[in-house]
């Protein structure tokens, strides 16, 4: 799990998030001599979705790399020299490749495979590539016929980049320098051990070192800065990386303005469409999420009378998916047996529910679904308060037979179970710091119109095991009334046996207060298949919440 934040459609960024050229002119082009068009193609959080279908519904949906390659592909027949770079989130995110990174990884990891058919040329890791550890993130790389490119994430044994810091590609004589770089907070959502031996450093000073690099050394003619992360907020109101902040999670503005040298900066990680803005004279673009765009860059260079190229020109725009994009088929044909291979495990029966349960509100009152993953920690972890999200807003059980599909739709993250000793004041504090999920009271705003649309809802956090409301009409930070455990109000000093996910464990999502707590218990088990587990054990999904808290307002 992470932030990703909503973008917002106002002040500077409306007003810069249109296609963007820089320095071009009909003028230009009519008056240059040789000139020589360099065309980059961008994806990026693909979380791995090929085939245009929504694996939780089984409804076609317009995303995906086949829909993708049937672009790259046009593209290519205009320009067959095109580069095409992904910048990350790539080999998780969907039940086919939980599948297979789960249950069945023998075979090429099907991300991989369809990207080699397509002829990357370069990939960033991100975060999420380490959600299954190490070993599966190593094979999955092993596999790829294109380097994986991060130059500050470093290898703590030799001090030196784990990836390939850069790559360097000429196209028709013009040198084109390709830097990658990972955000930095994988160490504030991941278990330790899913990265361990790697260091990732604060980015701004790597991308000044080896832009440098790119510019004295290896003399291209223009960088193109692939990356793991995006832009926060407004960015007129974004503020630079500094040493008070140098894990900056999202740094590409912070990139822009203080790395001189860069021209073209492939953004990633909030899941936002960027057809093109302008910083500091470096053109910004990115590509959405899950293949709903395909990002097509174009820098224009003049040949010099010494014979070198200079870039005049730069264009971009975020190009959409829709149903008018045909799937194409032969990338269909070759993931084919990994999308059956999932959908069958998704049709397996595995138990009955006696009426249809949804999570639509599930951040605005108790919910069967929500309490449905309270009671598996509760009982997993023999804990005594069990804290959860909705975490998917569209998810929905049946009347009658529920199936794998029904249930992996409740919990759509690769989390892990933990149980930790905390204190009453902690839980306290961590349900005081859930209720900021909404903003200030307004007389007549209803609860649904006073969520914070700057918050996802899986971070709004829910408890089991003890009774509470949240009452709006207070102030945040003091929100929290009537919480009892046991039929008592809850002592500050109380110890519990606490459930909650790794993500919340290692601090995500701002709740620092549970972050380094003492372990009790660790699952190895994803809690998505806790849950699956414990539908195929018990059969009979239970239909009614238990009401343990609730909205004023």
């Amino acid at each position: 799990m992470k932030h990703h934040p909503h973008f917002p459609r106002s002040g500077l960024v409306a007003r810069l998030a249109l296609a963007v050229i820089l320095g071009f002119s009909a003028a230009w082009l009519a008056a240059a001599g040789t000139t020589v068009k360099v065309t980059v193609l961008s994806t990026t959080d693909l979380h791995g979705r090929v085939y245009p279908v929504d694996y939780y519904t089984g409804k076609a949906a317009e995303v995906g790399l086949a829909k993708i390659a049937t672009l790259v592909q046009r593209e290519r027949k205009d320009d067959p020299d095109l580069l095409l770079i992904d910048c990350g989130d790539t080999i998780q995110g969907t039940p086919m490749v939980y599948y297979h990174n789960r249950r069945h990884n023998e075979p090429t990891d099907p991300m991989m495979l369809a990207m080699n058919s397509l002829r990357y040329d370069a990939m960033v890791p991100g975060n999420h590539e380490y959600n299954f550890g190490l070993a599966v993130l190593q094979k999955a790389r092993s596999e790829a016929s294109f380097p994986w490119l991060s130059a500050n994430t470093i290898a703590k044994s030799t001090g030196k980049p784990a990836y390939d810091p850069y790559l360097v590609k000429e196209v028709r004589g013009v040198r084109i320098g390709i830097l990658g770089l990972t955000t930095p907070g994988i160490p504030r959502w991941e278990d330790p051990e899913h990265y361990a031996g790697l260091e990732f450093l604060e980015t701004v000073g790597v991308a000044e070192k080896y832009v440098r690099i790119l510019r004295e050394q290896e003399h291209v003619d223009a960088v193109v800065v692939a990356m793991h992360m995006g832009i926060d907020g407004d960015p007129a109101l974004v503020e630079p990386a500094s040493p008070l902040r140098p894990a900056a999670e999202n740094a590409a503005l912070a990139i822009a303005r203080q790395v001189p040298g860069i021209d073209l900066i492939l953004m990633a990680h909030t899941h936002r469409t960027v057809s093109a803005l302008s910083a500091n004279g470096v053109l910004l673009t990115q590509a959405g999420y899950w293949g709903n765009h395909l990002v097509k860059a174009e820098l224009f260079f003049a040949q010099e009378e010494s014979g070198g190229w200079k870039l005049q020109a730069k264009s971009a725009r975020a190009q959409p998916v829709h149903a008018g994009i045909p799937a194409d088929e032969a990338i269909l044909a070759l993931i084919r047996p990994y999308h059956d291979e999932a959908q069958a495990w998704l049709d397996t029966k595995i138990g009955v529910s006696a009426r249809a349960l949804d999570a639509r509100e599930g951040s605005l009152r108790d919910t069967a679904l929500i309490d449905l993953i309270q009671r598996v920690q509760l009982e997993t972890g023999q804990a005594d308060v069990s804290l959860a999200a909705n975490y998917n807003r569209s998810a929905f059980i049946p009347e009658g037979d529920v199936t794998v599909r029904d249930i992996a739709a409740i919990y759509v993250y690769e989390n892990t179970l933990y149980v930790v000793e905390i204190t009453g004041a902690q839980l306290k504090a961590a349900l005081e710091h859930a209720a900021g999920f909404f903003l200030p009271y307004e007389p007549g705003r209803t609860p649904a119109q006073l969520m914070n649309p700057e918050i996802p809802a899986y971070n709004f956090d829910m408890a089991a095991g003890v009774s509470y409301e949240i009452d709006l009409r207070r102030a945040p930070g003091d929100r929290i009334r009537n919480l009892v455990f046991k039929g008592e109000p809850l002592a500050p000093g109380r110890k519990l046996r606490l459930a909650i996910n790794n993500y919340r464990y290692n601090g995500g999502g701002g709740y620092t207060m549970l972050k380094g707590a003492p372990v009790l218990m660790r699952s190895g088990a994803e809690i998505r298949d806790l849950i699956i587990d414990w539908v195929t054990k018990n059969k009979t999904i239970p239909a009614e919440p238990d009401n343990n808290w609730r909205i004023v307002h």
